[in-house]
């Protein structure tokens, strides 16, 4: 009952009738499709792995990661203006979070460069390193990315956002704290509407801080390009979710304050814990949010495998040489297998092995820039040959010879020889002349 359920919403969502087109209800299951992928990727059970594994990590990695992070900042004299932001990060833990941050706080200050020692130094980077890199993959895994960033552009990358991000963090709130006392703004805020406008403004600017840390590491983490609008979707997104997140926790801890005492002193600990979780999870699935929003022919079949039929792989491959042979050589954006899926509104894994066909049989390869163009001149690049490419390809698992029944054979080899027949002498190149 529930799968006939699940697979008439499905359908709903993804298949309404013609006669909802361009009416508000068609417009609403375009919507209601993102949030219906979320959750089924959340039963899959694929993000809640990531984000308790990612638990351990943070639990490894959090002091050697703020004291690296503290570290300009500490040589500066500034580094006590991000106790405020690490408070606010661990405020629905209730009453512990004051005592949390000061021995965080402790730990950082403890850090210093003489009592580590060299080897010390280098294991504080390598733990920071380990943990950003544990990010990535999950970021990576939520994108499809198989390459991860190299040893080099981890560590200055890496690096960088560690030391750059907290010092940008700070002066964003200094300046913000400048212009509210400027003289300018408190002579405008006495009229109105500009006076509420401003108190309202300064209400929302930590929100809009997470919002933007959240778009920040959309954009860069994954190791592929993500554009600005899909980051900034999910940062708006994940941003309100973490901070819904955190006043439901906040909540949650202060009405069963009188069940956590039977853990006595670990009931930090397991509240730390449930709260990590709940905080990776959101940020993960703001990542899975950007992929989709950028790539929305996952939607359907979010990390199922993906089979096409004989019949569709087929049209397909003939439209992949059409797209690409059309805009060869004309001065047009050249096709990359991202393009050619939202063109196609396939997934880029139904693509993968057509055009891995294509190119083992050298009807096409791949440029530098990782768009595709024709591997040899199209007026003698048969259609018959990108057929026999798509029905003769030998990846997969190698059969046993099968016993053959004569009759079967025979119409098999006819209604074979009937299609080459039908394309004898016809090019790619014809195809797209329209001939």
């Amino acid at each position: 009952m529930m799968e006939s359920l699940a697979a008439r919403l499905e359908r709903w969502l993804f298949e309404p009738p013609d006669t909802l087109i361009g009416k508000p209800i068609w417009l609403l299951t375009r919507i209601l499709r993102y949030p219906y992928a979320l959750i089924r990727d959340v039963a899959r059970g694929d993000l809640t792995l990531r984000a308790m594994s990612l638990i351990y990590t943070t639990l490894l990695s959090i002091v050697p990661l703020l004291a690296l992070s503290f570290s300009v900042l500490k040589g500066l004299g500034f580094h006590k203006e991000l106790e405020p932001v690490l408070y606010s990060f661990l405020e629905p833990l209730g009453d512990k979070a004051y005592a949390l941050t000061d021995q965080i706080m402790g730990f950082v200050e403890r850090v210093r460069g003489g009592v580590l020692g060299s080897f010390g130094l280098i294991f504080l980077l390598y733990t920071v390193i380990s943990m950003v890199q544990k990010v990535e993959e999950a970021f990576n895994f939520v994108w499809r990315v198989d390459q991860p960033r190299s040893f080099g552009r981890r560590f200055s990358e890496y690096l960088s956002v560690m030391v750059i991000g907290p010092a940008l963090i700070v002066g964003a709130l200094g300046l913000l704290g400048a212009m509210s006392s400027s003289t300018v703004v408190q002579a405008v805020s006495q009229y109105e509407p500009f006076g509420s406008i401003l108190v309202v403004l300064g209400k929302l600017t930590p929100y809009l801080l997470v919002i933007g840390v959240f778009t920040f590491l959309y954009a860069f983490v994954p190791n592929t390009r993500v554009r600005l609008r899909a980051a900034f979707i999910a940062g708006i997104t994940a941003g309100i979710g973490w901070l819904a997140t955190g006043l439901f926790f906040a909540s949650f801890v202060k009405t069963t304050g009188g069940t956590l005492v039977i853990y006595a002193g670990f009931a930090i600990v397991i509240v730390s814990l449930i709260w990590l979780y709940a905080s990776w999870l959101v940020l993960l699935l703001g990542a899975q949010l950007a992929f989709y929003v950028q790539n929305p022919q996952y939607l359907r079949p979010g990390r199922s495998e993906i089979h096409l039929n004989t019949s569709l792989r087929e049209r397909v491959a003939l439209s992949i040489m059409y797209l690409i042979v059309h805009d060869y050589g004309s001065g047009r954006a050249r096709w990359s297998t991202n393009r050619l899926a939202e063109h196609l509104d396939l997934p880029g894994a139904a693509l993968g092995p057509i055009l891995a066909a294509l190119e083992q049989r050298g009807l096409l390869i791949v440029a530098e820039d990782d768009t595709w163009i024709p591997a040899r001149d199209p007026a003698v690049i048969e259609l018959a040959d990108v057929l026999d490419a798509i029905r003769h390809e030998t990846a997969g698992p190698r059969l046993a010879r099968i016993r053959d029944i004569a009759p079967a054979v025979d119409a098999a080899r006819r209604a074979e020889e009937s299609l080459k027949e039908s394309l004898k002498g016809r090019t790619v190149r014809d195809l797209v002349d329209g001939k």
